[in-house]
């Protein structure tokens, strides 16, 4: 297990400058009140470099021309710890997960003064003191200043001769392929979430309210082995199905209307991120077939559309394309640029350590990448949203459907909730 950190970490290495540090911290729990916490789940990029699934914890690394040394820092376990929260991962465990060597493990409170150390000017471990410092500077917002700007603050402003650079521009191009290992992990999340689909579909005839959805699936996939959802649940009826991201789930479930689920069970980190659409009664209306039909059509066809060499831009502008057609053919729309008011999200994004991971979308889709597709119609005057959401392996010649255990034809939805 732990040689895939090991090779992580040297392919991480070797898109390091000479003269450099990189920086990452695991991350800790996010305060909720008074002395509540919301459950932790680790930086992904720094368990991709490690293993480590423990908060304040933190990985560093020098690089200096041929050579190259990596420390890991983990929480030292107090007596108030043992008494009230028990033991903190050990150096010797850290050591055996993460592949680094034991005799560079040290505890967290002896970060300061080793990377000070690394920084003197005579050399502190036979380098050259550092020019770059590399830190994971991702945001979600392009207003929101990166974590690691804050965390490590005192580092940036006290070693003012170093260049800061984001290596989260590394990580998004290393991140993007998919080993063995992984695709099993991500293999085991889709095998979850199947589990939790099926009990929706047993279980949507005796539930009034989209909570009791949600409810459904968390149950369900936590009893199969999952830490968890992977985000949160979609479980969408009605017009809130016209929602892309409707996430209340407080809603009274009416029969004749559809319930659009997006959602996916996590797995050793690992998520899964599967959509399905599905009649409250049972049985879908003429109307909602031919809609549903035209999703299929598109999903599959995008699906079999996919290999090696093509783009994002590519596989965005096929499966408009079929939309575009098949909603021309039964009157929805005259003009090409009407699918925009029905049709209003990307065909898909990466997927890994994170349900939207990162990875670079202005380059050709690769062999070991793996990715959703999920095309949708969203007809608000209708109250009807239908989204149909695979993951998907690109392979050496094409790819692989990961979820096609899931089922999402028509016939079988109907016969399996009958």
């Amino acid at each position: 297990m732990s040689k895939m950190f090991i090779e992580n970490r040297k392919r991480f290495i070797e898109l390091m400058e000479n003269g450099s540090i990189a920086v990452f911290d695991s991350g800790q729990a996010p305060h909720i009140t008074t002395d509540q916490f919301y459950p932790y789940s680790p930086n992904r990029s720094f368990y991709y470099l490690t293993g480590l699934n423990v908060e304040n914890c933190r990985l560093m690394i020098i690089k200096n021309k041929k050579q190259f040394l990596t420390f890991l820092f983990v929480e030292e376990t107090t007596e108030y710890m043992r008494k009230w929260v028990g033991e903190k991962m050990s150096k010797e465990t850290a050591s055996e997960t993460s592949g680094i060597v034991s005799n560079r493990v040290f505890y967290l409170s002896e970060f300061d003064g080793i990377f000070r150390n690394a920084m003197l000017s005579s050399g502190g471990f036979g380098f050259e003191p550092p020019s770059i410092l590399y830190l994971d500077l991702y945001r979600y917002k392009v207003n929101v200043k990166p974590y690691a700007l804050s965390q490590f603050k005192d580092l940036i402003e006290q070693f003012k001769e170093l260049r800061i650079v984001n290596a989260n521009g590394q990580l998004a191009y290393l991140r993007m392929f998919k080993n063995e290992f992984e695709i099993k992990q991500i293999s085991s999340a889709i095998s979850i979430t199947n589990v939790g689909l099926n009990r929706v579909m047993k279980e949507l005839k005796n539930r009034s309210n989209e909570s009791q959805i949600a409810a459904d699936f968390l149950h369900e996939i936590t009893l199969n082995g999952s830490e968890g959802k992977s985000f949160n649940t979609i479980a969408a009826s009605g017009k809130n199905a016209t929602v892309l991201h409707y996430e209340d789930n407080n809603a009274e479930l009416k029969q004749g209307n559809l319930l659009l689920c997006d959602l996916g069970a996590l797995y050793q980190n690992y998520a899964a991120d599967i959509s399905r659409t599905y009649p409250i009664s049972g049985v879908f209306s003429k109307r909602q077939k031919d809609l549903y039909a035209i999703v299929l059509k598109a999903n599959k066809m995008t699906i079999d559309y996919v290999k090696p060499g093509i783009t994002w831009k590519d596989l965005n502008a096929y499966a408009k394309s079929i939309l575009i057609k098949e909603c021309k053919a039964i009157g929805l729309i005259e003009s090409d640029e009407e699918i925009t008011k029905y049709y209003t999200h990307s065909i898909g994004h990466f997927l890994g350590l994170d349900v939207h991971d990162i990875g670079i979308y202005n380059k050709e889709l690769l062999e070991g990448m793996v990715i959703t597709i999920e095309p949708g119609l969203y007809i608000k005057e209708e109250g009807i949203g239908i989204r149909i959401e695979d993951n998907i392996l690109i392979t050496k010649e094409g790819c692989i459907n990961l979820s096609e255990s899931i089922i999402k034809e028509i016939e079988d939805i109907e016969k399996y909730m009958k």
